[in-house]
């Protein structure tokens, strides 16, 4: 049956319609886990002087970070082992004085961990989401970090405002093989890639070596990091160019 002029008139009048408004409340703040042990050791190692920045920072993640959704509430007993500690261990491949850049930073992990841990670096935290750029400004502002700036985009659109980058990060973005299109150009020929992965590391590395040579990649190699002295040390997989 055809619609009726009267009705299309009140459909154009009620206009799109809308999603859903999700109505279930923010999840609660938790208090950000102690620091005792062999994460106390590991931590006064990676952060030194800087330890209590370090433990502002993982407030900032228990709290604000997951009440934002920035982080799942059921992380937050495990924020230095899994998160934190996991994050700085990888300054250990930074070079000295090195121009790094963070992909998809989110809640700033890796990014603020190695800002904390190696305040001789300069770093760029990249992020598209504008809660969390905003969640990344506040807590910059408040552990009063000079040596990071946040830019509110997406990698593939950072690339012409980025220059002389030595080092990209990332964590949780992608699969390697299509990381490597939103990482490399930054790089524009010369540097390192170094992404945090988990047990699938080599099989990445095997799946995307067929773009090696467009991207000019020299090396591919997995790399273990903190085993000496984290309980779970860190996998990265590093690409040279």
């Amino acid at each position: 049956m055809a619609q009726s002029r009267s009705s299309k008139a009140h459909d154009a009048a009620s206009g799109p319609s809308q999603p859903p408004v999700d109505s279930r409340p923010a999840p609660d703040p938790q208090p950000a886990p102690p620091l005792t042990g062999s994460e106390l050791a590991a931590a006064q190692r990676l952060f030194g002087d800087r330890l209590e920045l370090a433990e502002r920072y993982t407030e900032h993640l228990a709290s604000s970070g997951i009440v934002r959704g920035l982080i799942g509430p059921r992380e937050a007993p495990r924020l230095w082992e899994r998160h934190v500690l996991n994050c700085a261990v990888v300054q250990e491949l930074i070079p000295e004085n090195a121009r790094v850049v963070d992909v998809g930073s989110g809640a700033g992990l890796p990014g603020l961990c190695l800002a904390l841990a190696r305040p001789d670096i300069s770093i760029t935290l990249v992020e598209p989401l504008e809660r969390r750029v905003q969640w990344l400004h506040e807590v910059i502002d408040d552990l009063e970090l000079p040596n990071v700036t946040v830019m509110r985009t997406r990698a593939e659109q950072a690339k012409t405002q980025l220059k002389n980058i030595d080092v990209v990060t990332a964590r949780a973005v992608s699969a390697l093989t299509g990381l490597m299109d939103i990482t490399l150009p930054l790089l524009k020929g010369s540097g390192q890639l170094l992404a945090l992965k988990g047990r699938s590391a080599q099989d990445e590395i095997d799946k995307a070596r067929k773009k090696f040579n467009r991207f000019g990649v020299r090396s591919a190699e997995v790399l273990t990091v903190g085993e000496d002295f984290l309980s779970e040390p860190t996998t990265v997989v590093r690409l040279s160019l």
